[in-house]
């Protein structure tokens, strides 16, 4: 073939015990969408995904973490994982005539279904050691072990839209198979969004991009069969960082850890420009018993 029409590319291999696609059957995120200075993820992606071109919007890059919780079925059983990812909004430098002219509040409506404005990760933080090793093995994340607590919406609660996680620091057991070690607080994600407008968007397919240790690009789809959620907080300043409502917090426990010196160069004091969510359905519901008569 020319080079104006160079062969098809093979497909990565997916390994044993693995199969694609991968089926969630439970599904609930938050993303929180930072407007950043554009110089430190253009570093950072030159170092980790050198293939990749930061996607700026009116001068600005989009930094997101993403925080998931969802499960999954097995012919053996069943998985619960949480996880957060740290990424740049990016694009394949390759790939920059093929791009639409959007603005972020396009972008994060979805419009651009071209699917080459994707997530480049730069941590993947993760309480599963099976989702750490099929995200590393399978997607080139950069996955390592964490802890969790959250809460968050839930129809087997009262009525809210608040969503709080904390982040900690653990590490995987020799073999791989647990995690092994739990540590301190590496940060904390907060969402008050009661009361706030929102609008349904169909934000995905997402394109998740990964490095491989020999600096080939990976790109993985994810698609979620459920709109988003998406709440429109027009570039207010972070509460810390000198004034608006007190509704989104990203508070860096541990700024000496890895991830803590990622945040605070990516994000600092950057304002949020929007936030997203989305909760999977109830399948069933169990009812509230009624008692019976002890004579017909």
């Amino acid at each position: 073939m020319t080079d104006d029409h160079p062969d098809p590319l093979p497909l990565p291999p997916v390994s044993e015990p693995y199969f694609l696609p991968f089926f969630y059957g439970a599904w609930h995120n938050l993303g929180l969408d930072f407007a950043t200075d554009p110089g430190p993820a253009v570093e950072l992606l030159a170092e980790h995904h050198s293939a990749l071109r930061v996607a700026e919007f009116d001068g600005r890059a989009c930094v997101s973490l993403n925080y998931q919780l969802y499960f999954a079925q097995f012919p053996d059983g069943f998985g619960v994982t949480q996880e957060v990812e740290l990424n740049v909004i990016a694009y394949p430098t390759a790939a920059a005539g093929r791009l639409p002219r959007v603005g972020y509040e396009e972008y994060a409506r979805g419009f651009d279904q071209t699917g080459l404005r994707g997530i480049a990760r730069l941590k993947v933080l993760c309480d599963n050691p099976v989702a750490i090793d099929a995200g590393r093995t399978l997607y080139a994340e950069p996955k390592e072990a964490a802890w969790f607590a959250a809460t968050m919406p839930s129809l087997n609660g009262p009525p809210a839209d608040v969503w709080s996680v904390t982040c900690g620091a653990a590490e995987l057991s020799g073999d791989g198979r647990t995690i092994a070690g739990r540590g301190g607080e590496l940060f904390r994600l907060h969402a008050d969004l009661t009361g706030l407008a929102r609008e349904p968007v169909a934000a995905t397919p997402v394109t998740g991009y990964g490095t491989e240790s020999d600096g080939r690009l990976l790109a993985g789809a994810l698609l979620v069969h459920h709109p988003y959620q998406r709440y429109a907080l027009g570039g207010a300043p972070r509460p810390e960082a000198g004034g608006g409502p007190d509704r989104v917090r990203l508070t860096v426990e541990d700024p000496s850890s890895a991830v803590g010196r990622l945040l605070t160069e990516l994000i600092g004091d950057a304002p949020v420009a929007g936030v997203w969510t989305c909760q999977s359905p109830p399948v069933a519901a169990n009812h509230r018993p009624y008692y019976l008569p002890d004579r017909g």
